[in-house]
């Protein structure tokens, strides 16, 4: 799902033949390695983006409550975590406010009622999460 735009900063990677581009994204909660849904002319450079991310919440699986708090976005081989608070919306999706942005999840299991405004990690594929450049 979508989520509201947000500053970050993207480098241009290697990029493998036949593949989708891909960036680093730099963000003031961390960084990793996205798709990027832009102009490839425009990748790099700082940006007004949104995030996609193509994984539902699957409470216990790749997502989990933590004791940490504060915003984090970290890379761990192909892996991106995303650690924020969590929102439950009352359309049965979930908001994770990471900062200064958040990002939109569909709910594939329920989700605990007290994780409402709680810390959580949800992990997913690298290959799930992309930019795109917000166009005013």
């Amino acid at each position: 799902m979508d989520d509201e735009a947000v500053f970050v900063r993207t480098e241009i990677l290697p990029q493998a033949p036949r593949h989708h581009m891909t960036v680093r994204v730099h963000t003031p909660v961390g960084s990793a390695v996205v798709l990027w849904r832009g102009d490839p002319r425009e990748a790099d450079g700082r940006h007004l983006v949104e995030w996609t991310v193509d994984a539902d919440i699957h409470w216990d699986r790749n997502t989990r409550p933590v004791a940490a708090t504060g915003p984090e976005l970290r890379q761990e081989g192909d892996r991106v975590f995303l650690r924020g608070r969590l929102h439950l919306t009352e359309d049965g999706a979930a908001r994770l406010e990471m900062g200064d942005g958040s990002v939109l999840f569909d709910l594939a299991s329920p989700v605990p009622g007290d994780a409402d405004g709680s810390w959580v990690e949800i992990g997913v594929g690298s290959r799930d999460v992309a930019l795109h450049p917000y166009r005013v």
